[in-house]
Protein backbone atom coordinates (compact mmCIF):
# COMPACT_ATOMS: atom_id res chain seq x y z
CA UNK A 1 0.00 0.00 0.00
CA UNK A 2 1.27 3.40 -0.81
CA UNK A 3 1.78 6.29 1.47
CA UNK A 4 1.89 9.89 1.04
CA UNK A 5 4.70 11.75 3.50
CA UNK A 6 3.38 14.89 5.39
CA UNK A 7 3.90 18.32 3.49
CA UNK A 8 7.00 19.10 5.92
CA UNK A 9 8.83 15.52 6.41
CA UNK A 10 9.52 14.45 10.10
CA UNK A 11 11.89 17.52 10.65
CA UNK A 12 15.35 17.48 10.68
CA UNK A 13 16.70 16.79 14.20
CA UNK A 14 19.70 15.70 14.93
CA UNK A 15 19.63 13.28 12.10
CA UNK A 16 18.26 15.41 10.03
CA UNK A 17 22.48 16.20 8.34
CA UNK A 18 22.31 12.19 7.51
CA UNK A 19 22.84 13.47 3.60
CA UNK A 20 25.96 16.09 4.81
CA UNK A 21 28.12 13.91 3.20
CA UNK A 22 31.75 13.36 3.12
CA UNK A 23 33.57 12.43 -0.08
CA UNK A 24 36.11 9.69 0.56
CA UNK A 25 37.69 9.25 -3.35
CA UNK A 26 40.34 6.58 -3.91
CA UNK A 27 43.03 8.55 -5.50
CA UNK A 28 44.44 8.76 -8.84
CA UNK A 29 43.22 8.19 -12.38
CA UNK A 30 40.13 5.75 -11.39
CA UNK A 31 39.04 9.38 -9.10
CA UNK A 32 38.28 10.92 -12.52
CA UNK A 33 34.75 9.40 -13.22
CA UNK A 34 31.62 10.85 -14.44
CA UNK A 35 29.62 13.27 -12.48
CA UNK A 36 25.97 13.42 -12.49
CA UNK A 37 25.09 16.61 -13.96
CA UNK A 38 23.78 18.06 -10.68
CA UNK A 39 26.20 16.77 -8.38
CA UNK A 40 25.11 18.57 -5.09
CA UNK A 41 27.93 20.18 -2.99
CA UNK A 42 26.84 18.58 0.48
CA UNK A 43 27.79 19.88 3.79
CA UNK A 44 30.72 18.13 5.31
CA UNK A 45 30.80 15.83 8.42
CA UNK A 46 33.16 15.21 10.65
CA UNK A 47 35.52 12.20 9.84
CA UNK A 48 34.03 8.97 10.80
CA UNK A 49 35.37 4.87 10.87
CA UNK A 50 34.79 3.97 7.80
CA UNK A 51 36.95 2.80 4.81
CA UNK A 52 36.68 3.56 1.38
CA UNK A 53 38.45 2.15 -2.06
CA UNK A 54 37.97 0.85 -5.83
CA UNK A 55 38.19 -2.99 -6.11
CA UNK A 56 37.69 -5.13 -8.79
CA UNK A 57 36.20 -8.37 -9.80
CA UNK A 58 35.47 -10.76 -12.00
CA UNK A 59 31.76 -11.19 -14.01
CA UNK A 60 32.11 -14.08 -16.81
CA UNK A 61 35.08 -12.98 -19.16
CA UNK A 62 34.93 -9.22 -18.14
CA UNK A 63 36.05 -7.18 -14.88
CA UNK A 64 34.05 -4.74 -13.17
CA UNK A 65 35.26 -1.96 -11.19
CA UNK A 66 33.46 -0.76 -7.93
CA UNK A 67 33.50 1.51 -5.28
CA UNK A 68 33.67 -0.28 -1.87
CA UNK A 69 32.67 1.58 1.71
CA UNK A 70 32.71 -0.24 4.87
CA UNK A 71 32.85 0.79 8.70
CA UNK A 72 35.16 -0.03 10.56
CA UNK A 73 33.49 -2.14 13.27
CA UNK A 74 34.39 -5.31 15.53
CA UNK A 75 31.87 -7.34 13.99
CA UNK A 76 30.66 -7.87 10.14
CA UNK A 77 28.48 -5.83 9.24
CA UNK A 78 25.24 -6.39 6.61
CA UNK A 79 25.47 -5.20 2.99
CA UNK A 80 23.98 -3.34 0.54
CA UNK A 81 24.54 -3.35 -3.55
CA UNK A 82 24.31 -0.17 -4.78
CA UNK A 83 22.85 0.30 -8.19
CA UNK A 84 23.80 3.93 -10.00
CA UNK A 85 21.66 5.98 -11.92
CA UNK A 86 21.73 6.51 -15.87
CA UNK A 87 24.74 8.33 -15.39
CA UNK A 88 26.99 5.50 -14.35
CA UNK A 89 29.07 5.43 -11.40
CA UNK A 90 29.33 9.42 -10.38
CA UNK A 91 29.83 11.58 -7.29
CA UNK A 92 26.43 10.70 -5.72
CA UNK A 93 26.75 7.17 -6.33
CA UNK A 94 30.12 7.69 -4.32
CA UNK A 95 28.98 9.38 -1.84
CA UNK A 96 25.59 7.32 -1.26
CA UNK A 97 27.77 4.44 -0.42
CA UNK A 98 30.12 6.29 2.20
CA UNK A 99 26.60 7.41 3.69
CA UNK A 100 25.22 3.37 3.82
CA UNK A 101 28.84 2.66 5.62
CA UNK A 102 28.33 5.68 8.10
CA UNK A 103 24.82 4.37 9.06
CA UNK A 104 26.53 0.98 9.72
CA UNK A 105 26.51 -1.22 6.45
CA UNK A 106 29.32 -2.59 3.79
CA UNK A 107 28.17 -0.69 0.90
CA UNK A 108 29.38 -1.81 -2.98
CA UNK A 109 28.77 0.26 -5.70
CA UNK A 110 29.62 -1.54 -9.04
CA UNK A 111 30.37 0.27 -12.26
CA UNK A 112 28.05 -1.60 -14.88
CA UNK A 113 29.63 0.26 -18.03
CA UNK A 114 32.61 -1.69 -16.75
CA UNK A 115 32.49 -3.70 -19.89
CA UNK A 116 32.30 -0.34 -22.00
CA UNK A 117 35.29 0.83 -20.80
CA UNK A 118 33.70 2.59 -17.71
CA UNK A 119 31.59 5.70 -17.12
CA UNK A 120 32.41 8.21 -19.54
CA UNK A 121 33.02 12.08 -18.78
CA UNK A 122 30.13 12.83 -20.40
CA UNK A 123 26.65 12.44 -18.99
CA UNK A 124 24.90 12.22 -22.60
CA UNK A 125 27.60 9.34 -23.26
CA UNK A 126 26.36 7.38 -20.54
CA UNK A 127 23.10 7.29 -21.21
CA UNK A 128 24.05 5.91 -24.61
CA UNK A 129 26.03 3.25 -23.37
CA UNK A 130 23.45 2.28 -20.61
CA UNK A 131 21.07 1.94 -23.25
CA UNK A 132 22.93 -0.87 -25.20
CA UNK A 133 23.20 -3.13 -22.01
CA UNK A 134 21.70 -6.76 -21.80
CA UNK A 135 19.48 -7.10 -18.79
CA UNK A 136 20.63 -10.42 -18.15
CA UNK A 137 24.38 -9.20 -18.25
CA UNK A 138 23.30 -6.51 -15.79
CA UNK A 139 21.77 -9.38 -13.46
CA UNK A 140 25.24 -11.19 -13.91
CA UNK A 141 27.56 -8.27 -12.91
CA UNK A 142 25.34 -7.76 -9.85
CA UNK A 143 25.37 -11.65 -9.17
CA UNK A 144 29.10 -11.10 -9.11
CA UNK A 145 28.59 -8.53 -6.93
CA UNK A 146 26.80 -10.48 -4.37
CA UNK A 147 29.62 -13.05 -4.38
CA UNK A 148 32.06 -10.69 -4.22
CA UNK A 149 30.58 -9.37 -0.85
CA UNK A 150 30.86 -12.84 0.32
CA UNK A 151 34.72 -12.70 0.16
CA UNK A 152 34.77 -8.96 2.39
CA UNK A 153 35.33 -9.71 5.75
CA UNK A 154 34.03 -6.79 6.82
CA UNK A 155 30.50 -8.23 5.59
CA UNK A 156 27.83 -10.49 6.56
CA UNK A 157 27.29 -12.82 4.00
CA UNK A 158 23.71 -13.89 4.76
CA UNK A 159 22.21 -10.05 5.02
CA UNK A 160 22.64 -8.86 1.24
CA UNK A 161 20.19 -5.75 0.42
CA UNK A 162 19.71 -3.77 -2.78
CA UNK A 163 18.98 -0.38 -3.83
CA UNK A 164 18.89 1.43 -6.88
CA UNK A 165 17.88 5.49 -8.39
CA UNK A 166 16.00 6.09 -11.27
CA UNK A 167 17.13 3.53 -14.15
CA UNK A 168 19.04 1.80 -10.39
CA UNK A 169 15.86 1.82 -9.37
CA UNK A 170 14.45 -0.40 -12.09
CA UNK A 171 17.15 -2.44 -12.10
CA UNK A 172 17.10 -3.14 -8.13
CA UNK A 173 13.31 -4.28 -8.33
CA UNK A 174 14.15 -6.44 -11.45
CA UNK A 175 17.37 -7.70 -9.23
CA UNK A 176 14.80 -8.68 -6.63
CA UNK A 177 13.26 -11.04 -9.36
CA UNK A 178 16.41 -13.01 -10.24
CA UNK A 179 18.54 -13.32 -6.69
CA UNK A 180 16.23 -15.42 -4.25
CA UNK A 181 18.67 -14.39 -1.51
CA UNK A 182 18.59 -11.16 -1.03
CA UNK A 183 17.14 -9.76 2.38
CA UNK A 184 15.75 -6.31 0.88
CA UNK A 185 15.62 -4.71 -1.90
CA UNK A 186 14.64 -0.24 -2.38
CA UNK A 187 13.36 1.17 -5.23
CA UNK A 188 13.98 4.84 -5.57
CA UNK A 189 11.86 6.41 -8.52
CA UNK A 190 12.80 3.52 -10.73
CA UNK A 191 10.02 1.49 -12.83
CA UNK A 192 8.96 -1.85 -11.81
CA UNK A 193 9.51 -5.38 -13.60
CA UNK A 194 7.01 -7.20 -15.43
CA UNK A 195 3.72 -8.40 -13.49
CA UNK A 196 4.69 -12.33 -14.45
CA UNK A 197 8.13 -12.34 -12.96
CA UNK A 198 7.02 -10.11 -9.33
CA UNK A 199 5.99 -13.78 -7.95
CA UNK A 200 9.58 -14.84 -7.68
CA UNK A 201 10.81 -12.43 -5.26
CA UNK A 202 11.08 -13.46 -1.86
CA UNK A 203 13.04 -10.37 -0.77
CA UNK A 204 11.17 -7.42 1.36
CA UNK A 205 10.68 -4.36 -0.93
CA UNK A 206 10.39 -0.78 -0.36
CA UNK A 207 9.79 1.69 -3.02
CA UNK A 208 10.42 5.92 -2.52
CA UNK A 209 8.57 7.85 -5.13
CA UNK A 210 8.37 11.51 -5.60
CA UNK A 211 5.23 13.47 -6.35
CA UNK A 212 6.00 15.43 -9.64
CA UNK A 213 7.30 12.65 -11.51
CA UNK A 214 4.22 11.69 -13.24
CA UNK A 215 6.19 8.93 -15.71
CA UNK A 216 7.30 7.03 -13.11
CA UNK A 217 3.99 7.60 -10.67
CA UNK A 218 1.75 6.35 -13.72
CA UNK A 219 3.40 2.71 -13.18
CA UNK A 220 2.82 2.59 -9.69
CA UNK A 221 -0.83 1.54 -8.92
CA UNK A 222 -0.56 -1.13 -11.87
CA UNK A 223 2.98 -2.43 -9.77
CA UNK A 224 0.94 -2.54 -6.35
CA UNK A 225 -1.78 -4.56 -7.95
CA UNK A 226 0.48 -6.95 -9.39
CA UNK A 227 3.05 -7.35 -6.05
CA UNK A 228 -0.26 -7.99 -4.21
CA UNK A 229 -1.21 -10.72 -6.60
CA UNK A 230 1.44 -12.38 -6.16
CA UNK A 231 1.13 -12.42 -2.65
CA UNK A 232 3.56 -9.63 -2.06
CA UNK A 233 3.77 -7.25 0.07
CA UNK A 234 5.26 -3.62 -1.66
CA UNK A 235 4.96 -0.39 1.36
CA UNK A 236 5.81 2.48 -0.71
CA UNK A 237 5.48 6.31 -0.23
CA UNK A 238 5.12 9.46 -2.66
CA UNK A 239 7.06 12.00 -1.15
CA UNK A 240 5.83 15.62 -1.39
CA UNK A 241 6.51 18.55 -3.54
CA UNK A 242 9.69 16.80 -4.94
CA UNK A 243 10.42 15.34 -8.34
CA UNK A 244 12.70 12.65 -10.37
CA UNK A 245 16.05 12.46 -8.17
CA UNK A 246 15.13 13.92 -5.62
CA UNK A 247 17.95 11.98 -3.41
CA UNK A 248 20.47 13.59 -5.69
CA UNK A 249 19.51 17.09 -6.13
CA UNK A 250 17.91 17.55 -2.37
CA UNK A 251 15.74 20.61 -3.48
CA UNK A 252 14.11 19.80 -0.82
CA UNK A 253 16.47 19.27 1.97
CA UNK A 254 14.09 17.94 4.81
CA UNK A 255 12.02 16.04 2.14
CA UNK A 256 15.22 14.36 1.12
CA UNK A 257 16.10 13.18 4.75
CA UNK A 258 13.23 12.27 5.47
CA UNK A 259 12.86 9.47 2.81
CA UNK A 260 16.51 8.68 3.99
CA UNK A 261 15.75 7.87 7.59
CA UNK A 262 13.26 5.82 6.13
CA UNK A 263 15.23 3.55 3.71
CA UNK A 264 18.05 3.21 6.62
CA UNK A 265 14.88 1.98 8.99
CA UNK A 266 14.21 -0.31 6.47
CA UNK A 267 17.66 -1.87 5.84
CA UNK A 268 17.94 -2.17 9.51
CA UNK A 269 15.10 -3.80 10.17
CA UNK A 270 15.38 -6.36 7.37
CA UNK A 271 19.24 -6.65 7.15
CA UNK A 272 20.36 -6.69 11.09
CA UNK A 273 17.93 -9.23 12.28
Amino acid sequence: MGTRAGKNGEGRGKTGKVFAWLAVVAGGALAIAARSPSSPAFPRLSPSDIHSEYVKFVSGRDTITAYLSYPERRDPAPAVIVIHEIFGMSDFIRQTTEQLAKDGFVAIAPDLLSRRGGTPASPDSARKLIATLNPDTVTMDLNAAAAFLKTVRAARRDRVGVIGFCWGGGQSFRYATNNPDLRAFVVCYGPAPKPEDMARIRARGLGVYAENDARIDAGLPDAAAAMKAAGKDYPYTIYPGVGHGFLRSRDVPAVADSAWRNVIRFFRENLEH
